[in-house]
């Protein structure tokens, strides 16, 4: 074999072996599958406990400000930080599957949101305008990261000098998520949480508890 062919192999095993989130990405891999999670995303009774309200307000989110929703699913945050950062505001709504993008696209238009633009991701890039977020909001979102070096990578480019990024993760405790499943489903805990993502450029500004017993909100900046 060439030498060129060898180390495509092995950069091909190496990319492979860098997926990290194959247990908490597994339903998403059918249409079936996301269909179920979102039927769970799109539950009335998810504000009560989401806080979403309380998660904008604790972002700092203010008019004429430019936010992304990384992983916006089926749009759930998208009404909130809408009109957060009003119409002279912009809100990017971004996800890796088509399907989610669609019911979002639906979601945003039936509630008249004219300041969402929607964004096709990958995973490994969300694929945001370089140096212009002044937040990213990666909300139980972090724990489906197969590659997070390169999303945080991607991430901290588009964010401007005084951007911040806004993690909500689950707690990898017994009870965080129902039938225990947030010591499987979820990768780190919250101190190697913050550890990978300060290894990665950013600095950590503030942490809260958001959800009792369940979540938990990092604000961190460009370092």
């Amino acid at each position: 074999m060439k030498p060129n062919a060898i180390f495509a192999v092995l950069a091909c095993a190496c990319g492979l072996s860098a997926q990290v989130a194959t247990q908490a990405n597994s339903t998403y891999q059918t249409e079936q599958g996301r269909k179920q999670v979102a039927a769970g995303l799109a539950d009335p009774a998810r504000d009560e406990k989401q806080k979403p309200r309380e998660l904008v307000q604790a972002m700092g989110l203010q008019r004429r400000m430019t936010v992304a929703d990384v992983g916006t699913g089926i749009g759930y945050m998208l009404p909130f930080l809408s009109r957060a950062v009003g119409p002279a505001g912009r809100v990017l709504a971004e996800d890796i599957f088509d399907d989610f993008l669609a019911s979002a696209k639906v979601r945003a238009e039936n509630q008249n949101l004219h300041n969402v633009t929607f964004v096709k991701g990958t995973e490994t890039d969300p694929t945001l305008p370089e140096g212009q977020m002044d937040r990213v909001l990666v909300l139980d979102v972090y724990h489906h990261f197969d590659y997070p070096e390169k999303m945080l990578a991607a991430i901290h480019k588009s964010l401007k000098p005084d951007g911040k990024l806004v993690i909500v993760e689950y707690y990898k405790t017994q009870e965080a998520m129902p039938n225990g499943r947030a010591l499987t489903h979820i990768r780190l805990n919250k101190p190697d949480v913050i550890k990978e993502i300060e290894g990665n450029h950013f600095r950590l500004v503030t942490e809260r508890e958001h959800v009792p017993g369940s979540q938990y909100m990092l604000i961190l900046e460009k370092n």
